[in-house]
């Protein structure tokens, strides 16, 4: 417990610096250097049940990734008296994330062709590197969009943020002393219906408080948070899958306290695009 406190303790006025303070070029760096560690771990999760991908292509993929996020949201758009638009690009060069997928495709195959393992070893390999790739970097490479969202982009990382951590605490504490109904014994048996109720509880009221310094709707604001916190609880029980089927019980050991970085993003990993998705649809209709 002390080491979970005086770790979250450290990081989080960082975090918090870094995303009202800093440029986003250097929140999206520290994204995609997050996600790469994210990533090391989970192919370290894969090679405990003999998937061994191809790490270094994943990896570089993903921080292209990253970057194709930051130079779309730098992309600005002015609409016009008889619907003429103007697009301003703050970047020298845009990727998209077509792009960057189809690239990923083409040299996985090309590496698997190549490659000098053992034939039996080409499709986990090509199976895990992809796993990786879209089900841990690109949604959680929508952290950048959301920061360069135009007027609310910081705030909405905020509030992101923040609906996991408090839900994290709530669900922590709840579960410890009130929890008697377990959740997913077979993925975590510690996980109990009443720390579940009560995360997504903290969500709410973290929907709450944004919504005047957002200036949306309390309405839409809550269906955000609620369904953000509901993606977010089932990114954490499917990491808690990848761990059992390793047979381990954090995916590493670098934030001591919380295990692995793998462990503090799960939740935000599948939250963040629901933010991201949700906003977009509400602003945009």
């Amino acid at each position: 417990m002390l080491k979970r406190i005086l770790t979250a303790a450290i990081l989080i006025p960082i975090v918090v610096a870094l995303v009202w303070l800093g440029p986003p070029w250097l929140l999206a760096a520290v994204a995609a250097a997050v996600a790469i560690l994210a990533l090391i771990e989970f192919f370290e999760l894969g090679e405990r049940v003999g998937l061994r991908a191809f790490r270094k292509w994943t990896m570089a993929c993903a921080a292209v990734l990253f970057y194709a996020q930051y130079s779309l949201g730098a992309m600005e758009v002015h609409s016009f008296r008889f619907s003429e638009t103007l697009i301003r690009r703050n970047v020298s060069f845009t990727v998209s994330i077509d792009s960057v997928l189809l690239v990923f495709v083409f040299g996985a195959v090309s590496i698997g062709l190549a490659t000098r393992r053992p034939l039996q070893d080409v499709l986990p390999a090509i199976a895990i590197s992809s796993a990786g790739l879209l089900f841990i970097a690109l949604p959680f490479s929508y952290l950048v969009r959301i920061d360069e969202m135009e007027h609310s982009g910081r705030e909405l990382v905020l509030f992101t943020l923040i609906l996991i951590w408090a839900g994290d605490v709530f669900a922590y504490f709840v579960g410890r002393f009130a929890g008697r109904v377990p959740m997913a014994p077979a993925l975590s048996p510690k996980k109990t219906w009443e720390g579940a109720v009560a995360n997504f509880a903290a969500s709410l009221i973290v929907g709450v408080l944004f919504t005047r310094w957002l200036e949306t709707d309390m309405v839409g604001m809550l269906i955000v948070a609620g369904i953000a916190n509901i993606a977010g609880q089932m990114g954490d029980l499917i990491e808690s899958a990848y761990k059992r089927g390793a047979a381990v019980k954090d995916s590493g050991g670098l934030l001591p306290g919380h295990g692995g970085m793998l462990d503090r993003i799960d939740s935000l990993i599948l939250a963040v695009p629901v933010v991201w998705a949700l906003w977009e649809w509400g602003r945009l209709h």
